[in-house]
Order: structure tokens, then C-alpha cells, then sequence
């Protein structure tokens, strides 16, 4: 096998294939690899699934865990995802009064139009769970929001990851 996970990774990796393998064929459709990737943690881009033969519609393609344990492999090893500080220098960008604030409509804006775009209802329960609220100017801190986003849904889960 071309990957080099430890026990805990192949254990874990078997765990998130299994719970896409719906048939209990011992395999997953394709359609579910980044929901899969993401279930371990890992957070690929789009652009990364489709190199990866992520398929666009269910039932297109499958595969073996065997299969699945090189593409968690490259995934884990992968630097093609952004970092906290990554994020909070994109949105200082959009920091007017260099003071640790941006308009809540521009960063609506960014996760509406900009890379991997949101949808508005995706956009609304991020801006609701994760970002404080506005000023009276319509400002909102930036930072907390990504350090909520970059942490994840329950980040007590990851402890020992």
C-alpha cells in the first residue's frame, strides 16, 4: 500500500469510510469523498477532491478502503489548506480602521463571492454561530469569527488527534 499512516490513522480512516459505505459492499461512492475527508478533520478544497477522482454525481465511481487510505494519506500531508493566520491576513485587507474590525456585509460578501463560494443559508448559520455581533456602525471583530471557523464544529473532539 502506497501510504504511510500510523495505526490510529488507518483505524480512524476505516471508521469515516465505513460510515459512507452505505451498501455494507465494502465501498464508498466518490460523491462522498470530501464529506469523508472532512469527517477525519481534514479540510480539502474542491479543487483537491477533483484531483483526487472525487466523482459530481453518486453512483458515478467507488472505491476499496485500500483505495481510500493513499488519498487520506496525501490529504493529511497536504499544505494546500489555509492556516488562522492565512485568513486573518486576507481579512485585514478589509480592516479600514486597522483596528481588528471589518464591515459584517463585506465579509458576507467574501463568503458569498470569493474561492469556494457559500450559499446564503451556509453564510447565515456561520455569521449566526460564529461571529459576534455588530456595532452600531455594522462592524464586527474578525478574528474570533475565524478562530470559531478554523476550530470547527465540536474542536473538544479532536483532543487526541
Amino acid at each position: 500500500m502506497a501510504h504511510d499512516l500510523n495505526n490510529k490513522d488507518i483505524e480512524r480512516a476505516k471508521f469515516a469510510f465505513d460510515i459512507y459505505d452505505f451498501e455494507g459492499k465494502s465501498r464508498m461512492d466518490m460523491f462522498y469523498l470530501g464529506d469523508c475527508l472532512r469527517g477525519l478533520n481534514l479540510n480539502p478544497t474542491l479543487k483537491m477532491i477533483d484531483k483526487l477522482g472525487g466523482a459530481k454525481k453518486k453512483g458515478e465511481k467507488f472505491i476499496k478502503l485500500e483505495e481510500f487510505f493513499p488519498i487520506y494519506s496525501e490529504v493529511k500531508k497536504s499544505k494546500d489548506t489555509g492556516s488562522f493566520e492565512d485568513f486573518v491576513e486576507c481579512l485585514k485587507l478589509y480592516d479600514k480602521q486597522e483596528n481588528g474590525t471589518m464591515m459584517l456585509g463585506e465579509l458576507e460578501h467574501i463568503l458569498l463571492s470569493l474561492g469556494e463560494k457559500l450559499e446564503r443559508e451556509e453564510v447565515d448559520i456561520l455569521i449566526k454561530e460564529c461571529c459576534d455581533p455588530e456595532d452600531d456602525d455594522g462592524f464586527i471583530p474578525y478574528e474570533p469569527f475565524l478562530r470559531r471557523v478554523c476550530a470547527g464544529p465540536h474542536p473538544e473532539m479532536y483532543e487526541d488527534w
